[in-house]
């Protein structure tokens, strides 16, 4: 296997590790593809390897016993998935899969969990994401709680801008139906709305962010405490 310079990694986890600690990992790093619906790990299964994203967007969905679901978490070049491995336990009970397409790395879980155990950088820096990815999750459940579907769809947008480096966004009404648990009337509905404020453009599937403050002020205070909390424990999101 071709060991890839860390110089030329984007993945923010891996780009920002001490060189002895990338070394450790660099001869099990697998350079893949990740097309749309790629599935990163599947709830209650064994999981054989880690991904580190250098482009794309994963989501980390949660689904009841009668079928419903809804996204949870989501992440990008500034993460790993699934972080359960970093706390040593071999499952996950939600499924991870990319909602757009990518490329990235990916190493045996068991390699992972060796170089963890040998190095406390390293896993120290690990649960620091892990973290950032509780605080994530639980600002997605208050927003789900308190705000309307216009400031649910406005910060997971922005997220998705985050990760997207400034690039269109493609996504179907469906799609986005799923990941906020609405009917698809009510996306198209909110994209509107968006729209009529000038503050993204939505056309055929694609959905560009106009104004970014705007947005960041319209969808509320979910937005910014995991970010602010990734660049506290971490660094920057940007390469």
């Amino acid at each position: 296997m071709t060991i890839v310079p860390q110089l030329i990694i984007r993945n923010r986890l891996l780009s920002s590790l001490d060189p002895h600690d990338y070394a450790r990992l660099a001869p099990h790093l697998e350079a893949v593809e990740l097309p749309r619906l790629y599935e990163l790990s599947s709830p209650g299964k064994i999981t054989n390897y880690c991904y580190f994203l250098d482009t794309g967007i994963g989501s980390i969905v949660a689904e009841t016993s009668g079928g419903h679901k809804a996204e949870i978490g989501i992440f990008g070049h500034e993460g790993m998935s699934p972080t359960s491995i970093v706390m040593q336990v071999p499952t996950t009970p939600f499924a991870a899969f990319m909602q757009v397409s990518g490329r990235g790395y990916r190493i045996q879980s068991i390699q992972l969990s060796h170089a963890i155990e040998e190095s406390f950088n390293l896993r120290s820096l690990l649960l620091r994401f892990a973290q950032v990815m509780s605080v994530q999750t639980s600002y997605t459940a208050l927003s789900n709680a308190t705000d309307n579907i216009e400031q649910r769809l406005a910060r997971w947008l922005l997220m998705c801008d985050d990760r997207s480096n400034g690039e269109t966004i493609d996504l179907t009404h469906a799609f986005l139906s799923v990941m906020l648990a609405v009917r698809r009337q009510s996306i198209t509905t909110s994209l509107h709305v968006l729209e009529g404020k000038h503050l993204i453009s939505s056309e055929r599937n694609r959905i560009r962010v106009r104004d970014r403050p705007g947005l960041e002020g319209f969808a509320s205070g979910t937005y910014g405490p995991a970010e602010e909390e990734y660049r506290r424990l971490i660094g920057s999101f940007g390469n």
